[in-house]
């Protein structure tokens, strides 16, 4: 008969969900139109205008007018007092601006890096300075440094401006268009001093008034069309005046100069024109940016009433939405933790303990580790969750047993292939020795060396096979052996033998069951360290005894490794790493993990003072005996 099935859990979810969504939905639908942060934000603007923006439009009319200086006394060499008083000033506002700027707190990330940046152009400000004291400057350059640092106040007032999106925005937004406006008109007031100076225009004097003068007028003209009747009369009114018009005329013929000529009779007058429009763009900009900062605490306030009436109505629908959500979610809860619970215990326990058994050994599962999951539930989706569950179990419990009989069929393959390379390479040293001992000629003898080296390193490459499957190789020693005998031993396996220097290690011996294991650990060691260097450099084995055994120090002259590939290295080696066929290009790594894992030998690499690497191999006191007079097999 088949399981009854529970009610279905979007069902649940439904009846779950329902009423808190409905009515948080129509709450914060409402709450969210009213913008109840940004009603916030807004009242923090009224602090960011007094810690920030006050003194940040200070700082701007300060350079504005040592800008003015600068050029005037660039152009005549005279006004030196007045230059120094005017830096004064910009000083003394500038410190006034940080002090305040550092009692301000809580700035959104934006505020910040715009206030970071500003502080980078305050800080450049002595070098325009050095500009301007140095002989022969370039005043497009000296006008450009202290643009640089206005522009840098305007693009905090732009993260700090308001909410985005609001009347009250636009209006703001639309004033500080004005004043960056203003600022270029007080660059072109600069410029004119220049050129008078002079008496003639150069083309790049030119091309940059042009673009002033470009930038000025857009600005304006979209500043205009944005602001509210409240705020665009006075400039309405400006532009129709008399001041701004012969400003224009002013605009139009300096551009229109040609560079090599004198300038007109009329140019006379443009300082004079400047200083006019300035006085009322100046009068206007200020009234303009009072006006907008006393819009911002009544337009908070209004927003934040408006949220606080929405959230005190609201507050009953959420209580009731919260108390039947309770209601359900206890139960819908502990089905679900039931199903983690026994999710868990399957993949972490279970699962891994099966891999963990089968990769030691060979057999089936046992019935507990194939038990299907319980899960006490009535919900049909659950049931469904633990069922396939189930069929994922079955099936990685599958594909475990066959890893593990693919593993021991090939651990077994090595195993086979090597004992039969190692007797037949054990026949064919004993065949070179006896050809050795009855060869006389010295070409031969050297011949028949060579070869023998060849099939030591051979029978040490089948051992490897052997210790991979964790087998132990068919040599071994009854007795203990002189630790020198054992490195001799080591590099004797190695093809660049010559290159390997043995110092004197202290008289002491290693137990004979781990002589071929520590030999062959020594060798693949070693091998390594004259494979990664320059084949003309020394490889040396130190060797000197600790209160816990002894150390072996096998130090090469390489390039060495980062320290992210030693660490990952000596991680493998700390732990018996687990062969895998995709990385038989560290197949020596491999086999020393296994033997130092069999006797428990501690091998760390590191860097070396030659600029290479430096293997410690640290056997325990257990594998060391007294030297014995002589070593026997």
């Amino acid at each position: 008969m088949p399981p009854t099935r529970g009610r279905p859990i979007a069902l649940k979810l439904l009846v779950l969900l329902l009423v808190p969504l409905l009515s948080l939905v129509g709450l914060w639908a409402f709450a969210a139109g009213l913008t109840g942060v940004d009603g916030l934000r807004l009242l923090q603007t009224n602090e960011l205008v007094t810690n920030l923006a006050t003194p940040a439009e200070q700082i701007n009319i300060q350079l504005q007018n040592e800008r003015l200086a600068s050029v005037d006394f660039l152009t005549s060499g005279q006004g030196t007092e007045r230059l120094t008083t005017q830096r004064a000033l910009t000083d003394r506002t500038v410190a006034e601006f940080r002090q305040r700027a550092e009692e301000q707190h809580d700035l959104s990330p934006q505020m910040t890096t715009q206030l970071t940046a500003l502080y980078g152009k305050l800080d450049q400000l002595t070098d325009t300075r050095r500009k301007v004291d140095a002989p022969g400057p370039e005043p497009l350059a000296v006008i450009d440094g202290y643009s640089q640092i206005v522009d840098a106040t305007f693009r905090m007032y732009d993260a700090m401006i308001l909410v985005p999106d609001t009347a009250l925005y636009r209006q703001a937004s639309a004033v500080t268009m004005m004043g960056e406006a203003k600022d270029i008109l007080s660059r072109e007031r600069a410029l004119i001093t220049v050129v008078l100076a002079r008496g003639r225009v150069t083309e790049a004097e030119r091309e940059a008034f042009t673009g002033m003068v470009a930038t000025r007028r857009l600005l304006y003209a979209q500043a205009l069309s944005h602001l509210d009747s409240g705020l665009r009369g006075p400039y309405e009114q400006l532009v129709s005046s008399a001041a701004y018009r012969e400003f224009l005329q002013a605009e139009d013929t300096m551009r229109g100069q040609a560079t090599m000529k004198g300038l007109p009779a009329e140019a006379a007058t443009w300082p004079i024109d400047g200083a006019n429009l300035w006085a009322a763009v100046e009068r206007n900009q200020s009234k303009a940016v009072r006006d907008i900062f006393q819009r911002v605490t009544p337009a908070a306030n209004s927003v934040l009433v408006k949220v606080g009436i929405a959230g005190g109505v609201g507050l009953l629908a959420v209580i009731a939405s919260v108390l039947v959500s309770l209601r359900f979610r206890r139960r819908l809860g502990d089905e679900l933790a039931g199903l983690r619970d026994a999710a868990t215990e399957l993949a972490e326990v279970r699962l891994a303990g099966l891999v963990k058994r089968l990769r030691k050994a060979e057999g089936g599962p046992l019935p507990e580790e194939v038990a299907p999951l319980e899960v006490r539930t009535d919900t049909a989706e659950i049931q469904d969750i633990v069922r396939a569950f189930n069929n994922v179990q079955a099936t990685a419990v599958e594909a475990a047993v066959s890893q593990a009989r693919l593993r021991h069929g090939v651990s077994k393959v090595f195993v086979n292939l090597a004992r039969r390379n190692q007797t037949l390479l054990h026949r064919q040293l004993l065949q070179l020795d006896g050809m050795e001992r009855d060869t006389e000629q010295p070409e031969m003898l050297e011949d028949l060396f060579k070869l023998d080296h060849l099939t030591t390193r051979m029978r040490r490459h089948a051992e490897s096979l052997i210790i991979l499957s964790d087998q132990a190789p068919g040599r071994g020693w009854r007795n203990p052996v002189p630790i020198v005998d054992v490195l001799r031993s080591a590099v004797a396996e190695v093809e660049e033998y010559q290159r390997v220097e043995v110092l004197q290690p202290p008289p002491v011996a290693l137990v004979g069951n781990a002589v071929t294991d520590v030999a062959h650990l020594m060798a693949e060691l070693i091998e390594n360290a004259t494979l990664f260097s320059p084949p003309k450099t020394r490889v040396d084995l130190r060797t000197s005894t600790t209160p816990h055994g002894l150390t072996i120090e096998i130090e090469d002259r390489g390039l060495g490794l980062t320290r992210a590939e030693l660490d990952e290295l000596n991680e493998r080696l700390a732990e018996m790493p687990e062969f895998d066929l995709a990385q038989s290009d560290q197949l020596g790594l491999f086999v020393v993990g296994r033997l130092a894992a069999r006797h428990d030998i501690r091998v760390t690499l590191g860097p070396s003072p030659y600029g290479g690497l430096t293997a410690v191999v640290a056997l325990p006191s257990a594998l060391l005996a007294e030297q014995p007079a002589l070593s026997g097999r």
